[in-house]
């Protein structure tokens, strides 16, 4: 198939018993060659790219030889520990559950969070609930502004504008938790020989959807040259439980529930993913269009949307810059 000439979604089908042994062979030369290490230590959120990465850890490694870590928080859904469980079991793992609430509390998080919110919603406290959303990039005149969504405990929900100053707060304040829980991960692998697995998708870690030193930091991350679609292709073949492939994608990170689409990108994955790999294709907006049901003006609005996320994210796939090059290291 051309996929100038013939551009659909098909486009992202893939050879999921072949990728698979590619991935798994990769991951086995990169432990056994370049990382010196005996095993994965993979942190499991209920997601799907969390549960595949672990599984492949597993055909790779055998079950011995991946840990599995939970690490749940105060805001975190009842699904997530429900599916993260599910998926522990599935594989036959080891695993640990740390509730990081404590760490979260004593460093701030949660009080910092709240300060932010109440500088445009005053009356915000306990029993309320809240979330981030960005504008829809239809409808913005060129720049995104997000607002904060908020509930009070009767139910009633409140939408509000954000300026730069609490986004930046409230933002600062929920990395803490990817944070936190990168530290126990390779706290886990240092005491163990392991290496840490990362878990993006391509889209993910193309458009910057990660906090640096945080779940950006790993030492392998072995989907993130396969773009959402295509790992719950793989999440079909390698068996995982369907309670966690029907799932819908999450961040996990707020108190109201919150999909990904809604907090960073431009639309639902099946769309993005085929925008982006037409993107990656220089494939022609019309055809783009034709794949998604887009118009070309709206195709052209995406494709201007992920530019501007390669942009303003590029600095967290950077490692720190040093002033003078250092012989004989790295």
């Amino acid at each position: 198939m051309s996929i100038v000439n013939d551009f659909s979604a098909a486009v992202l089908d893939i050879d999921a018993p072949a990728e698979t042994g590619q991935i798994v062979s990769g991951i086995r030369n990169s432990l056994r060659n370049d990382l010196k290490r005996r095993g994965l230590v993979v942190g499991i959120s209920g997601g799907i790219d969390s549960s595949v990465t672990a599984a492949l850890a597993v055909r790779a490694l055998g079950e011995e030889r991946v840990f599995g870590l939970e690490m749940p928080e105060r805001h975190s859904s009842t699904e997530t520990t429900t599916h993260s469980r599910t998926v522990i079991e599935h594989l036959g793992i080891a695993s640990l559950r740390v509730d990081i609430s404590p760490v979260l509390e004593v460093l701030g998080a949660y009080r910092h969070y709240d300060d932010a919110v109440r500088r445009v919603i005053p009356e915000y406290g306990n029993g309320w609930k809240s979330k981030i959303v960005i504008a829809n990039v239809f409808n913005s005149k060129g720049f995104s502004l997000s607002s904060l969504v908020a509930q009070d405990p009767d139910g009633s929900i409140f939408r509000v504008r954000l300026s730069l100053k609490p986004y930046l707060e409230i933002v600062a304040a929920t990395n803490f938790k990817q944070r936190t829980r990168k530290m126990l991960e390779y706290y886990h692998a240092d005491r163990l020989n392991f290496a840490v697995a990362g878990t993006p998708n391509r889209l993910e870690y193309d458009q910057g959807f990660f906090v640096k030193l945080g779940d950006g930091a790993a030492d392998i991350k072995p989907i993130a040259h396969l773009y959402k679609t295509q790992v719950y292709q793989l999440a079909a073949y390698l068996g995982i439980p369907e309670s966690v492939r029907n799932r819908l994608p999450t961040t996990d990170t707020y108190s109201l529930p919150q999909g990904q689409d809604e907090f960073y990108f431009s639309l639902p994955y099946p769309l993005m993913d085929i925008c982006l790999f037409a993107k990656n294709h220089g494939i022609a907006l019309e055809k783009a269009a034709d794949a998604t049901g887009l118009s070309p003006e709206q195709v052209k609005r995406v494709y201007d949307d992920i530019d501007t996320k390669r942009a303003t994210t590029r600095y967290l796939h950077r490692k720190a810059i040093l002033l003078q090059e250092i012989p004989g290291v790295g």
